[in-house]
């Protein structure tokens, strides 16, 4: 009867997976969350870009001589974000651009209401942001 008990595996291999399950699983839903990451911030990097873009024309006119044109506020409509850039708009988030006003101008393209879904990683990959400078 010992020698049975000792020799019984039933449980054996769900016991295993569960080990090893914990540790696949784990890895699996940290590669979704880094690749989700990845692109929120590849997207913010082209939004910050656009918008450049935009001021720079917006701005040509006045660096050229001619009339300048108003601009203010952010350079693109949302309508115009949600079309280039639909990824940042999933789960009801909403990018933010800014402009300083005072050289050297910097556009700075955030999205302050994501968040990473494992909970490990650091509290900078929340909320990521990028910006680039204007040439003037």
């Amino acid at each position: 009867m010992l020698k049975q008990a000792l020799t019984d595996r039933s449980g054996a291999t769900a016991m295993e997976f569960g080990i090893i399950g914990v540790v696949v699983f784990t890895m699996m839903f940290a590669i979704f969350d880094l690749g989700r990451y990845a692109i929120t911030l590849h997207s913010l990097e082209m939004l910050a870009a656009e918008s450049a873009r935009t001021e720079i024309i917006c701005y040509s006119p006045a660096l050229a001589g001619r009339p300048a044109t108003t601009c203010s506020g952010d350079p693109l409509s949302v309508a115009t974000k949600q079309t280039l850039f639909p990824f940042l708009y999933l789960g009801g988030l909403a990018p933010t651009v800014t402009t300083t006003t005072t050289a050297p101008r910097v556009v700075q393209a955030s999205q302050p209401d994501f968040t990473m879904i494992m909970p490990f990683w650091p509290a900078a990959m929340n909320a990521p942001s990028v910006s680039t400078s204007l040439p003037f």
